[in-house]
């Protein structure tokens, strides 16, 4: 039987600043940033903390009037994608919250609050898009999708035990297993979707949305990284989880995953013009591949160590460049790209 991790005093003066653990340990509440356990969360935070943008500031003009344009097959799809994102993205914010009140260092609190938020952001996000391009009766039956459409409910099936077994009974081994969920969310699960309104948007068609996608997708990735150093920092203080029965929990969770997200990517993408579906697979196993290496864990899919899809890497900067003017709307000429063109591969 695990024991249940209890929510962290606001502060605590007889305990040191600097946290004793990540979970289950001691710290005083008071954040130092010069004094953390783990100093190179200090970069995680600078990172995360410079992607900063509002929904409003994107310019949806031209989507408004292009939407109706679309073909029937894109309509459907852009709907349910967003209808996907939005199911995905609304959760993470309560999920955010939930680990940083369970952490006992306040380095850790302090990034996942800028999650949480950033999160939330996403989330609105989706219904400004979609107040920009349809009806409101669409706008609510898109946000429905994920209580109603048959694959997605069972493509959430694992995501929805996984979490709501962390909100009832946090123990440390279900915060362990939500974060490989949280890893799985920003680092795997959006990117058939994404990738829909990337092959709009180098049609010349939706780059207002595309754009929108574009950012979410760079706080996704950050998120990403530190979700991934988390566990593997939370896992090296408690080595005694770390055994091959939760290592093969991860992998399984992995290969369902990408099973899920194929299933998917064939559901809702079966006949867009411009996209592959077995390139797409190849994508999202390519995808999984990389996420397991930044958990700590070696690739399942042999032959996926690069990005079949080089096209994509045009529409999300680099983790490392700065960051895109956002108050400095201007409309985007998506291209090909070739492996020399600097971005980072996705």
């Amino acid at each position: 039987m695990y024991e249940l991790l209890e929510k962290v005093k606001v502060l605590e003066p007889t305990n040191p600043n600097k946290s004793t653990a990540l979970f289950g340990g001691k710290a005083s509440g008071i954040l130092n940033w010069n004094d953390i356990a783990y100093p190179h969360f200090y970069q995680h935070r600078e990172q995360i903390r410079a992607l900063f943008w509002r929904a409003s500031e994107v310019d949806m003009t031209q989507d408004t009037k292009q939407f109706p344009t679309l073909s029937h097959q894109e309509q459907d799809a852009f709907l349910k994608i967003i209808g996907l994102l939005a199911t995905l993205d609304g959760p993470q914010t309560d999920v955010a919250s939930r680990i940083s009140n369970l952490s006992t260092d306040p380095s850790v609190k302090s990034i996942m609050s800028t999650i949480a938020d950033q999160e939330s952001e996403h989330n609105h996000s989706y219904a400004y898009v979609l107040s920009s391009v349809t009806t409101l009766d669409k706008q609510i039956e898109s946000f429905e999708t994920g209580r109603t459409d048959g694959v997605l409910l069972k493509r959430n099936e694992r995501i929805l035990e996984v979490y709501n077994e962390f909100a009832e009974s946090p123990t440390l081994l279900n915060v362990l297993k939500a974060m490989v969920y949280t890893s799985l969310l920003e680092g795997l699960f959006f990117y058939s979707g994404f990738a829909f309104f990337y092959n709009l948007a180098r049609n010349q068609k939706m780059v207002g949305t595309s754009t929108m996608i574009s950012y979410i997708n760079r706080d996704e990735l950050q998120h990403g990284r530190f979700i991934s150093d988390l566990f593997r920092a939370t896992l090296a203080e408690n080595p005694n989880y770390n055994t091959s029965e939760f290592t093969n929990w991860v992998y399984d969770q992995f290969r369902h995953s990408v099973e899920q997200e194929t299933t998917w990517s064939w559901y809702v993408l079966g006949g867009i013009d411009g996209i592959d579906l077995i390139e797409m697979e190849g994508y999202i196993k390519y995808r999984a591949n990389k996420m397991l290496r930044l958990l700590g864990l070696s690739d399942i899919y042999e032959g996926f160590t690069e990005n079949p899809m080089k096209w994509i890497r045009a529409y999300v900067d680099n983790f490392d460049d700065t960051k895109t003017d956002f108050f400095e709307q201007k409309s985007r000429q998506y291209t090909k790209t070739s492996d020399l063109n600097g971005f980072d591969e996705l």
